[in-house]
Parts: C-alpha cells; sequence; structure tokens
C-alpha cells in the first residue's frame, strides 16, 4: 500500500488548513489510519487516529478541540482538519496506516508498518 500525504503549506497562526492523505489499494477500509508530526528538533509525535469505519477518532491532547480527523472509505482517503493553528503546531505531517492495530496501538507510531512522505505544516506569528 501507498500513501500520499497532501496540503501542507504556510499559514498564519489562528488560521486553518486541511491535510489529506490518499492511500492506494482497494482495502483501504481495513487499515487503521494516523497522523504524525515531527517538528525540527523534536521527536515524532502522535496527532490523531481513526478506526477502520470512521466512527471513533483519537486525538493528541495538544490537538484536541483544534484538529478534526476523517476517512471517506469510497475514495480511500483521509483528512486532517486543522483549525485555530499555533506556531507550535509547525511539523511535517505523516500519515500512516496499517491493518492489525489494536485500539491500544494507535498511537504509537512504530505499530504502523506504512508511512506517507510528510507535508510541511508551518505556521507563522
Amino acid at each position: 500500500v501507498q500513501l500520499q500525504a497532501s496540503g501542507g503549506g504556510l499559514v498564519q497562526a489562528g488560521g486553518s488548513l486541511r491535510l489529506s492523505c490518499a492511500v492506494s489499494g482497494r482495502t483501504f477500509s481495513s487499515y487503521v489510519l494516523g497522523w504524525f508530526r515531527q517538528a525540527p528538533g523534536k521527536e515524532r509525535e502522535f496527532v490523531a487516529a481513526i478506526n477502520r469505519s470512521g466512527g471513533n477518532t483519537y486525538y493528541a491532547d495538544s490537538v484536541k478541540g483544534r484538529f478534526t480527523m476523517s476517512r471517506d472509505n469510497a475514495k480511500n482517503t483521509a483528512y486532517l482538519q486543522m483549525s485555530n493553528l499555533k506556531p507550535e503546531d509547525t511539523a511535517v505531517y505523516y500519515c500512516a496506516a496499517d491493518r492489525s492495530l489494536i485500539l491500544s496501538e494507535f498511537r504509537t507510531g512504530h505499530s504502523y508498518d506504512h508511512w506517507g512522505q510528510g507535508t510541511l505544516v508551518t505556521v507563522s506569528q
């Protein structure tokens, strides 16, 4: 399976962006999907995850209430709607997918087998 993240860019603090993650293959609905980010000089961190049906989402405390993850199983695409962006949200954002995760693994990057190339989000003051 291949993942292609897009939608990053430069935005002012308080602004919004929507990231997309297009996933190849015919078994999209069998994958748990996650978004992670890595800021310069920092470790990769969990941002959000969504279960296979799209009925449940999970967020890092730092983005809860500002970011919304969704998926469209008909379009093989996941989304991350980011609102009220802050300079500390600046990072490369990666989407990830895995077919075998259980709930306790959703927030753990090394649990995911498939990764996209990343898209840069820069939030200015």
